[in-house]
């Protein structure tokens, strides 16, 4: 018996020895960043399409393991929580593979990951400033693009950042409404385009710009459709709580820039970030089939939608930050043989209180003006609102 002990005992030492060594190699292996972010809340009132609901409830609260898989490969995992109509939802935000070792400053990435066009749209809800997406985002990107696809990214050996690439999704949330799921839809359905330059102004400020083109496949309305987003799912959850684009069209062109200053490029205590987006949503509306056979554009075509924010965020001091943005969205509406337009203002500013980098308690007041805007009416929205980050979470994008 005493040989068995220390045989057992032997190869043990040899296995820990072994795994030591290896892993000793590379330690994000053995060791995942694993997180999560909780995010709750109280609303006096709900917002066009916003994912927040009257009363108390959970907004994205995110799990989140990332690491790099070997000297090749990097992994992230995102699942979120959501509470929509008194039912908790789990959804799978990301799940992605990226190489990290190509050469002359290309890289890929392939599952399902967030989009990179515009300025907000790849990084987390949760590191916003405000409690929603601008209206822009919300109406036409779903209040933010997640989608299973690849990604080619380039970054330029030039003084200046200068970054480029091109995506390509299916496009499932991005699809116009099938009332009568007879629509024939492309499997392929998204493609998109973008560049991003930016710099350093001296010690204390830096800035970006971008320019983002989305190609929409299925993005144009057929005849007698309502313009809106899909029926309901066969799970019985509408598409509008699922992220998906209530207005959408062929093609989305989008303008961004951000400034940012912080003395002598310390934001620990005091910085400023302002910045701003501009949508603009073409060839939305039905294609009429003429005699000939062959689809032809309609004869009177509505005006483009549009969509556009500015929002300037100031660290007061490592504790406190206040917020200011405005927004405005212009959209049409199909009602049988004609376009309505409708548009939505948003006036919304927030004070928020940081104990820590990983906890904000928030408060803002938004005032919309949109009467009749998707059936919601002019109104003031206060809400309340707790982010409290757990566990090991990566820095955030510029």
């Amino acid at each position: 018996m005493t040989r068995l002990n220390t045989r057992i005992s032997a190869v043990a030492a040899a296995c820990a020895l072994v795994s030591h060594v290896s892993f000793a190699e590379d330690s994000s292996l053995t060791n995942p960043a694993i997180s999560a972010v909780l995010d709750g809340y109280y609303q006096n009132t709900e917002r066009p399409m916003a994912e927040r609901e009257e009363g108390f409830g959970l907004g994205h609260t995110e799990v989140a393991i990332s690491a790099n898989i070997d000297d090749m490969f990097y992994g992230k995992l995102t699942a979120v929580l959501e509470v929509h109509e008194g039912e908790t939802e789990l959804g799978l935000e990301e799940a992605f593979i990226q190489t990290t070792a190509m050469p002359a400053g290309f890289s890929v990435r392939a599952g399902r990951f967030l989009s990179d066009v515009g300025y907000l749209n790849n990084q987390h809800v949760h590191t916003d400033a405000f409690s929603d997406r601008p209206a822009a985002y919300r109406a036409f990107l779903g209040s933010h693009y997640f989608d299973d696809g690849v990604r080619l990214d380039y970054v330029a050996p030039t003084d200046l950042f200068w970054a480029m690439g091109i995506e390509a999704f299916k496009g499932d949330n991005m699809r116009a409404e099938d009332e009568h799921g007879e629509r024939d839809f492309t499997n392929l359905g998204v493609y998109t385009a973008y560049t991003k330059i930016g710099g350093d102004i001296g010690v204390s400020s830096s800035w970006q710009v971008g320019l983002s083109y989305l190609r929409n496949e299925n993005g144009r309305l057929t005849a007698h459709e309502e313009h809106g987003i899909e029926p309901a799912a066969e799970d019985g959850h509408d598409h509008d709580h699922a992220h998906a684009a209530k207005y959408t069209g062929e093609n989305t062109y989008v303008a961004d820039f951000v400034y940012k200053w912080a003395p002598n490029g310390n934001y620990k205590y005091q910085h400023l970030t302002v910045s701003g987006e501009y949508f603009k949503v073409t060839d939305f509306a039905p294609l009429d089939e003429h005699d000939d056979g062959h689809l032809h554009g309609n004869e009177h075509e509505p005006d483009d939608q549009t969509g556009w924010y500015l929002s300037s965020v100031y660290q007061i001091s490592p504790n406190w930050s206040a917020g200011l943005r405005y927004g405005q969205v212009n959209t049409q509406e199909l009602h049988d043989d004609h376009f309505d337009s409708q548009k939505l203002k948003e006036t919304e500013v927030s004070l928020a209180w940081h104990h820590s980098h990983f906890s904000t308690v928030r408060l803002q007041y938004t005032n919309q003006q949109g009467t009749n805007f998707d059936g919601f009416t002019d109104d003031n929205v206060i809400t309340l609102q707790y982010v409290m980050t757990l566990g090991a979470h990566g820095a955030h994008q510029f």
